[in-house]
Order: C-alpha cells, then structure tokens, then sequence
C-alpha cells in the first residue's frame, strides 16, 4: 500500500526541499506520497493565471474549469522515479465567438506528453553515444517512448536557418547492409571547422544529388568554396551542373589514393600465387608477412619488414617496380605545391610508368586522367573529404551499435544526435561541452 504524507503547513521544510529539488517554475506541491514501487507521486496546482486564447491568441482569465488528471514523468530524486500528478486549468474568451474554452498550457510541458522537457532532455543526453534500448532499460521507459522523444526533439532533415555560411561540402556513400549494395549518400557541411550533418540521402543517382544541392538556399549556395567526393560521376556532374565553375571540385585524396593502392594490391596477389607454386615451402615462408610489408611507408619499415620486401622483390622485379611508382606517386601528393607543379609532375609519373612493363596502374592512369582536373584541385589548399571519413567510421558505429538502421530520417535524426547532442541537452552550467 502507498505510503502517503501530506505537505501541511506545518511540514515546510519537506515542502521547500521538494519544490525546490523539481525545479519547476510557476507550480505549487499540494501532496506527495510514496507508493509500493518505491516511486514519489506530487499533486501540484500551477500557479499562473490565464492562457492565450486558441482562436485571438488574447489573453484570458476567465476561470471555466480544469482539465481531466494528468500524470508525467519528471527527473529521478535520490535515485527514484518521480511523477507529477495535476489538472490543468481552463478560462473562456469572452471575446471571441461561443466563447471557446482554452486550457493553460506549461512552458515545462510538451503537449502531449508523458514526459517533462527535463526529463526528455535526459533521455535524448542518455541517446548520445547509446542506444534506444539500453535508455529504455536505464531509465525504466517503454521503446516506443523513447523513439517518440528523439522524434519530438530531433529535427529529420537540416535546418538551414541555423547556417550563416558553409565553407565546403563533402559527399560519400555507405551501404546501410553490408553485401546488399544498399547504398545511401551522406552529405556533410564544414563550417567553422566544424563537420555538420546535411542530409542522408535514399540513393546516389545523380538527380537525388542535384536535387539536394539545388535545395540549398542561394545565401549558402554563394559561400561553398569547394566539394569533396570520391570520382563517381553523379557525385562530380551533379555538383557541376549546379554549382558550375565557381565551386572548386576535389576528388578526395583518400579515394585516389586506395585507386592507386589497390593496382599494388592486385600485383601482389597475382605474384606471390605465382611464388608459391614456384617456390619451395622455405623460400616461400621467408615471405611471410610481405602483404602488411608492402603497404607501409618506406620510413616505417623494420629490419624484418625489409628482408621480407628484399627476399621478394628478388623474385619479382615487376612488384618491386610497382612499389617503387606507388611511393613516387604518394610522394607528389604528399608535397606542398602549386597546382600546375602538381600537373606536370603527375603527367611525368604517367610517363614512366607507361614506358615501364608495369601494366597493374593502367585502369588508375585512365581515370587520372579523365579526373585530372578534380584530382590536382587537391593541391589547392590542399582540401580533402577527411571530416567525412571520420563520420563515416562514426556512422559505422552508429549502425554496429543499433544492430542497423534502415530508415534514412532515423540515420539523420542518430548522426545529428551523436554530433551535437551533448552540446544540446548537457547543462549549461557544467562547462564540460561548452
């Protein structure tokens, strides 16, 4: 049975302590009581008088009533769940035609809901980071309950009012299930050298795209310096067509660099195949560990690594040649210069490597050159999609975390949430993420 306690006025230290520690503005405690669960029950009363009428918007006084019993969840005391218990009272425009009734609502109340803003902002601050069921478990609240809060609170598209400018776009595409070639865009912002998420796009054809960027208020429009992407055609033609020459377009340094990287990796494949049908099972294990050898950076390799790479570029001197082009080329990209120095030292690499029996970069070199344009505006500021990337890999955990997520909104509504959600919902007075 409810154990109850009665705030009279002889008890107002309970009462001052309650009041205070529910931190509501304009509502008076009545009584509190505990019931069997261990959970504090408060009857208030709110204490500001009048509304605004629905139709005039006037305010009115005229009391007519009060609403039926309500009850929400509020923030825990001391470790137990607290719930507020009230009516809400209603007034009547004498103004207005049949004189409407008008019921008060709470600046601490979201209309409908179970839950006060306070503790909604808990359960979004508890989102970051997390997942709906582990807040659903921690917080004792329904599944249903929680999404139904993060879809109250969280925008499902960009709110462009909130931009001044952006400084570049970046646009990537990841599969939402993984082998299924279910692919979807995500469209990033930096702006003050901070990555916001833009959109999270159903699919990658090029309209999808053009229509986002075209849905871009022309303010904004204007202040895009650059786009980053990889070298898909939609990605390139759409930002071309909408944007024209007046936004610089980057082929992201990553992607041209896993083209040229992979021509190696191939290489590889092929030649130690052919090595170990050739070799003896000794000479063969002396290569052992050549595959993690081969993709470091000439400075970062060890003894061991090195005598693995000698031992193997004695039997292959084609994959030893590849190796070789393969840093030439990063080195270029890894240099501080001008765009047309960029230009010709890249068209002087394509030289060699042609005039070489290295055949594992042709498929590299085609797009290299039908993509030059693109790839030597990297040397411009030297701009590149890694603020991407690094949301793409949060993305990932987002999805490994969630055990997946099918609904693009909802992947908008997790990105934005992870991103800014404890500048948002974090007290302001911590200082912690300020």
């Amino acid at each position: 049975m409810a154990r109850r306690f009665p705030i009279e006025s002889h008890n107002a230290l309970l009462k001052q302590a309650l009041q205070s520690l529910i931190d509501l503005p304009n509502i008076q405690i009545q009584e509190a009581f505990e019931d069997r669960n261990g959970n504090y029950i408060l009857t208030i009363i709110s204490t500001e008088k009048g509304a605004h009428c629905h139709k005039c918007n006037k305010r009115v006084v005229t009391p007519n009533g009060y609403s039926e019993w309500i009850v929400v969840r509020h923030l825990d005391i001391l470790g137990k769940q607290v719930y507020l218990r009230f009516r809400l009272p209603r007034y009547q425009c004498e103004d207005c035609t049949g004189r409407p009734t008008t019921t008060q609502q709470l600046s601490w109340l979201t209309r409908r809901s179970r839950f006060t803003k306070a503790f909604e902002a808990q359960l979004l601050l508890a989102c970051v980071n997390s997942t709906v069921a582990d807040v659903s478990i921690k917080h004792d609240v329904p599944y249903e309950a929680v999404n139904g809060v993060i879809d109250r609170n969280i925008q499902r598209s960009v709110a462009w009012d909130n931009f001044l400018h952006l400084d570049g776009i970046g646009i990537d595409e990841i599969s939402l299930k993984k082998g299924h070639q279910d692919y979807v865009v995500i469209v990033t912002g930096r702006c003050d050298e901070k990555t916001h998420i833009l959109a999270v796009l159903k699919d990658r054809t090029k309209q999808t795209v053009k229509q986002f960027f075209l849905s871009i208020p022309k303010r904004l429009r204007k202040t895009i310096g650059y786009v980053c992407s990889d070298m898909y055609d939609g990605f390139i033609n759409a930002a071309k067509e909408v944007f024209g020459k007046r936004v610089r377009l980057v082929a992201d340094r990553f992607h041209v660099a896993k083209l040229y990287r992979d021509g190696v990796e191939t290489l590889r494949k092929k030649e130690l195949k052919r090595l170990k049908k050739s070799l003896s099972k000794t000479e063969y294990d002396k290569l052992k560990g050549a595959m993690w050898a081969l993709r470091k950076k000439e400075a970062d390799l060890t003894d061991e690594d090195r005598a693995v790479l000698n031992a193997l570029f004695l039997y292959s001197p084609k994959l030893k040649a590849a190796y070789q082009f393969r840093d030439q080329l990063t080195a270029i990209f890894d240099q501080n210069i001008s765009r047309t120095k960029a230009k010709r030292l890249l068209n002087g690499w394509i030289a060699r490597v042609q005039r070489s029996d290295v055949r594992c970069f042709d498929a590299f070199i085609k797009t290299l050159e039908s993509r030059q344009e693109e790839i030597a505006n990297y040397f411009v500021g030297r701009r590149n999609s890694g603020f991407v990337e690094g949301l793409n890999n949060k993305i990932k955990v987002i999805k490994r975390r969630c055990y997946g997520i099918l609904n693009a909104e909802h992947l908008f509504q997790r990105i934005h949430l992870d991103l800014f959600g404890y500048k948002m919902y974090a007290k302001k007075n911590s200082g912690l993420y300020a």
